[in-house]
């Protein structure tokens, strides 16, 4: 990932936190943050880095044989391989890996941008940036704490980084020694553990895989390319003696079903030669794996029926798109504060009440939700991390029945508007979005996500084909709700809902037809 995070600093560590404290209790009371604040949820302000780009139109589809990372899949195909996926709308994306170690500093120093980039952006000679992973051992990571952090938020699949583009691996790997087996005193992979209690608890799990960027293993670079001879290496090379051989010991040695999605990043260098060189690999390891759309380079052709490699999903980064990808599978991944990999002083955390809004809005527009935590060199999810995560999980107790399995608004129309003056980074015009309320269906069924309670007990319905035979709070059914059609044929007036919203964050109706 590439965003541009606060300044931070190098850090002490010494003490491992828990993780069951900080858990929601399901059966509890709801538990919502910020019940007085009014203000838009950050990951659409002008603040955020990326956040309001409409810039990219969604693809035209065969309807028959949609964008998928099978050549040839049938939609019904394409369906069934993708049920689990739409389904989960909701999981985890770790960031973890040596970087954590420096956290943000180098030579005392603070380093600009993300955390997982400081040996790119610092221009860290390769011998040097090694030497951290002296200092990288996670004797507080405890799988069956970090699987059970996502489930208790409500997550149903998880993506951990194997590899970042620092090249080092976080799991146990025959084609290099930069690995946190032979290069960390920890001496042991972590992804094994994940995986076994992934299917313990009952989660997905996915590897993240930067398969171009490598910077100590002789792969690509963006921003000005190499800065150190020892990097200076052929990058067919690199593909067949570290990439290559790593895809497939991530296929094939953490058992069946593992990883269910791969998720690829930054292909710089990937032309279409060396791209499908990977991608035969994975067909013939792991057929029908979900893969994204970051596999070969070039933006445009990824998103158009030209692109040879388009993936299975769509991956807008640190933003919501206004309508989302209609006709596409398409995931928001997102920081919680402003960075992906571990930096102790970053403290622009997002309210747990933006982070409930934004899934609210994504599941909305018919997309997932990939939120971000970033595990610090001892192993430990920051406890900002899990508190907004169980914040999280109790909201989604109460209220997760709007979200799994979800289908996009059946109202028409932006919730929100474009400016008039306002450009976004790519120069178009900015979106605004409007934090009233969101909407999600089912079969015989309407879920208005409310985030500005009315204050006179009444709702007003956009008109729908769809008629309403009654409605309910998710919250409280036994809550008496009356719906009214407008005489002028509108919509239809909710009425009867009380005077105090149940949740400050978002509160659930449920349309019955």
């Amino acid at each position: 990932m590439n965003k541009i995070p606060p300044f931070k600093r190098r850090f002490a560590l010494s003490t491992c936190t828990s993780v069951a404290g900080l858990l929601p209790l399901f059966t509890g009371p709801l538990l919502a943050q910020d019940h007085a604040r009014t203000s838009v949820p950050m990951a659409v302000t002008a603040t955020s880095v990326s956040q309001t780009s409409n810039s990219t139109a969604a693809p035209t589809l065969d309807a028959e044989h949609p964008l998928s990372s099978v050549k040839g899949e049938s939609k019904q195909e394409h369906d069934a391989r993708m049920a689990w996926w739409r389904e989960a709308k909701f999981g985890m994306f770790i960031h973890w890996g040596v970087y954590s170690a420096p956290a943000g500093y180098y030579h005392g120093k603070p380093v600009e941008r993300a955390g997982e980039w400081i040996m790119n952006n610092a221009k860290i000679p390769v011998a040097e940036y090694q030497a951290f992973a002296k200092e990288f051992n996670p004797v507080c990571f405890d799988a069956a704490k970090f699987v059970a952090a996502a489930k208790s938020a409500g997550m149903k699949y998880i993506v951990i980084t194997s590899k970042h583009h620092d090249g080092f691996a976080m799991f146990d790997t025959k084609a290099s020694d930069w690995s946190i087996v032979r290069a960390t005193p920890y001496g042991k992979d972590p992804l094994k553990e994940i995986a076994e209690e992934c299917r313990k608890q009952g989660i997905k799990l996915g590897f993240y895989y930067s398969q171009a960027q490598d910077w100590n293993n002789g792969g690509s670079a963006a921003h000005g390319g190499h800065w150190d001879k020892a990097q200076d290496r052929n990058m067919d090379d690199y593909l067949d003696k570290i990439a290559i051989p790593q895809i497939k010991e991530l296929l094939t040695n953490y058992g069946s079903g593992t990883p269910a999605v791969i998720w690829w990043d930054t292909p710089v260098e990937m032309n279409p030669q060396r791209s499908e060189r990977i991608q035969r690999v994975v067909q013939s390891l792991l057929p029908g794996v979900i893969q994204n759309d970051r596999l070969n380079d070039g933006k445009e052709a990824r998103l158009s029926r030209k692109g040879l490699y388009p993936g299975d999903t769509t991956t807008p980064e640190q933003f919501v798109p206004p309508q989302g990808f209609p006709g596409r599978d398409w995931e928001t991944c997102m920081t919680m504060n402003g960075t992906w990999g571990f930096k102790k002083e970053d403290a622009n955390w997002k309210s747990s009440e933006t982070l409930i809004r934004n899934l609210c809005d994504i599941a909305s527009k018919g997309g997932n939700y990939l939120l971000n935590v970033g595990p610090d060199s001892l192993g430990n999810i920051p406890e900002e991390s899990l508190k907004r995560l169980s914040e999280i999980g109790n909201w989604m107790k109460v209220n997760g029945e709007a979200i799994y399995g979800s289908g996009p608004t059946p109202f028409d129309g932006l919730m929100g508007s474009f400016s008039p003056t306002e450009r976004d980074k790519e120069g178009h015009p900015k979106f605004i979005p409007e934090w009233k309320w969101r909407a999600t269906s089912k079969p015989g069924r309407i879920y208005l996500m409310v985030f500005d309670w009315p204050k006179d007990g009444a709702f007003q319905i956009p008109k729908t084909s769809r008629k309403f035979v009654s409605a309910r709070l998710l919250a409280d059914p036994t809550v008496k709700l009356s719906l009214l059609e407008n005489d002028d044929g509108s919509g239809t007036i909710l009425k009867g809902l009380p005077e105090r919203a149940p949740d400050s964050s978002a509160s659930v109706i449920v349309l019955e037809e």
